[in-house]
Formats: structure tokens, sequence, C-alpha cells
């Protein structure tokens, strides 16, 4: 038997966790992994001071564990700011599931992270994300009671999707008044790039409301559907970001604001469901803020779902569910004057009134 070395130089390589650029004095990090089903996973607990961390389980075909974990550790931080900022007595935590949702999921995988999600004993709390679904959160609930987003047949609140999506509307709205001078969004044009359950969602609102819509997606077939349902124009383009249209949606994966993309991007209203749109949070803020885009901060204005499960928690209804939301409109507006009047990034402005929070929280603990 012989056992393979590693050389210091291969050694300087291996970027340990705590030494990874998306590490941000995360609590703590759980790795999960079991043979029989396949499951390998990672659950990121960036924050707990405001309550326990509560994010979904994100199934995707990663790259490599270096990609799951930097995900992990962006969404989960994410999380802690979504949940300040919308007054929600929750920390940020959040999941991933290394593989591919359509073909390598299975019941048994998700009863086994359902295992491991249970002995945290409540310190998470995990919800729906990209390749899981409220079926999936049925399955969890059956091993553990710390899940939102259960089916309502259940007692849940179902699917968060179409709330999260009016949050954006509400927040896409309120870019448009502080940067058009009107909330209307009759006549402009809106590039909705990624519709799953929220962009889809997101596309019918706006379509209503009289704006012309392209979308753009990998999946052509879905493509298809969504542009003969609604009446959207498929993008055909080279290239999105140089689209000319007044607001870009970015309703898909993250960090599609980039070194790449952020020079090319006409529109002058960035508002869209992703998380963590920035690649880089200061200076990607910096350039948007430079060239007078107005960017509706994510965290801020994708926040509807966790509001809505949040109300499985604490005993709200769908009704208060969404008055809630419908205030992200009202708490936009007042980042757009905040960021203006300290001359900051809306980004920044939103991250601190966050941090605010949470340090206020953190001084009354250590009363």
């Amino acid at each position: 038997m012989t056992t393979e070395l590693v050389t210091p130089k291969e050694l300087q390589k291996m970027d340990p966790v705590f030494g990874q650029l998306s590490f941000d004095n995360h609590e703590q990090i759980v790795f999960c992994n079991d043979k029989d089903t396949g499951l390998k996973a990672i659950i990121g607990i960036h924050n707990t001071i405001l309550g326990p961390a509560l994010g979904g389980t994100r199934m995707w075909k990663y790259a490599n564990e270096w990609e799951a974990l930097n995900d992990v550790l962006r969404l989960s931080r994410g999380m802690t700011y979504k949940s300040a900022i919308s007054g929600l007595n929750l920390g940020g935590g959040k999941a991933v599931i290394i593989g591919d949702a359509k073909t390598e999921k299975t019941p048994e995988m998700i009863t086994k992270f359902a295992q491991y999600i249970n002995s945290l004993s409540g310190k998470y709390i995990t919800a729906e994300d990209v390749g899981t679904t409220t079926g999936d959160m049925d399955l969890i609930r059956d091993v553990t009671p710390y899940v939102t987003g259960i089916s309502e047949s259940r007692g849940g609140s179902g699917n968060p999707s179409p709330v999260t999506a009016y949050g954006v509307y509400m927040g896409m709205k309120a870019a448009a008044k502080f940067k058009f001078g009107s909330d209307k969004l009759q006549g402009k044009r809106i590039m909705v790039q990624g519709i799953g359950h929220v962009g889809e969602t997101l596309v019918d609102l706006i379509t209503k409301e009289g704006a012309l819509v392209q979308i753009t997606d990998i999946n052509e077939a879905r493509l298809q559907e969504i542009a003969a349902k609604y009446g959207a124009k498929i993008y055909n383009g080279a290239d999105l970001y140089s689209a000319d249209v007044d607001i870009y949606a970015p309703c898909a994966l993250g960090a599609t604001i980039n070194d790449a993309t952020i020079h090319k991007i006409k529109a002058q209203v960035i508002a869209g469901a992703a998380n963590n749109q920035l690649a880089n949070e200061k200076i990607h803020g910096q350039i948007l803020k430079e060239k007078g885009i107005a960017y509706a901060p994510d965290f801020l204005i994708n926040a509807g779902g966790i509001i809505n499960v949040y109300g499985e928690i604490v005993g709200y209804g769908k009704e208060e569910a969404m008055k809630r939301t419908e205030n992200i409109y009202n708490t936009t507006l007042e980042i757009f004057s905040f960021a203006e009047a300290q001359e900051v990034t809306t980004h920044q402005a939103a991250l601190s009134i966050a941090e605010n929070r949470i340090a206020e929280r953190k001084k009354e603990l250590a009363k």
C-alpha cells in the first residue's frame, strides 16, 4: 500500500476553510457526507445573534467542492443581512448539496440530509432554494421540525417563490421611482435573466403593468414556454449585458455584475432576485455608483421568501407576509436616500443598517 504525499508547493494551493475569501467570521461550517445515499452537503451558519440561522438548501452541480464552499459562505452571510434589514429575529445560514437535482436527488438523500439538520438542534433552520422543492421540505419535516416552506396542506406557507418575486417587484418599482421619477413600469424595457419560479412570477407582474420584457435563460425549452405564456421577447443578442434596456433584473445565480460585465451594462436600474449579484461588493458597488446606475441591494429586495416562511415560526399568515413584503418598496427608497445623503453605495448603506441592528442586539445580549 502506498500513500500519496502532498508536496509543500501543492499545500500552498490548498486554502483552508478559514482562509477562504468568502469566510466572514462564520460561526460554524458543517460538512455532511453519506456514502450510502451519495449525500455531499455543506451547511454554513454565519451569525445567530438575532436568532436561529434560517436559509434555504440549494442543490447544484458545482464544478468542485471549493466552489460549493464559496457559494454556501456567500449565501449564508447574505441571509444574515437579509433577515436583519427586514426586521426579522433570525440569523443567517444556508446549505448546499453537491449534485444534479434532476438526476442525483433521491428521497433517501434528502432524508439523510434532514438528519444532519436535526443534529444541530435548531441552530439552523432550512427552506427550499434552487434545486429543492416544497416536497423535499415535507420529507425533511418528517425527520426534523427545523424546516420551513412545507406544503400548505401540512400547515406550512408553501412555495415562497411568488412572495420573493413580489418583493423584487416592489424593490424594482422603488428603484424606478428613484431613478426615473416614477414607479410606473409601463413602457420600460426590462431584461429578466433567469426564469425559474421567481423569475417567471416577476415576468408576470411586470408584463401586467405594461413593461416591455425580454428574457434569457440557459434552458431553451423554458424560454419558449415563458415567451409564449406572457408574450415576452426572447433575447437573442450576443451579450445581454450590452442590451439597450432600462432595467436589468438578474434572477439566476450570483456574481453576474463583475469585471467582465460591469462596464458593458446600459441599464439605469439593476433590481433582481439573484443573491450576491456583485462579484466584489466594494469595487463593483462603487463603479455602479459612479456610473449613476441605481442598484437595489439584492439581500433587501429578495427578502420576500424569508418573510413568508418566517410566518411559520412566529405565526402570521399569508396576508401579513404580503403586507411586510410590500414594505420593501419603502425600505428601498429609504436606502437610496440614505446612500445619497451619506455619499456611499446603496450596498454599503443597506449593509450598515443591517449591521447596526445586529450590533445593537449584541449589546443587549451582553448586558
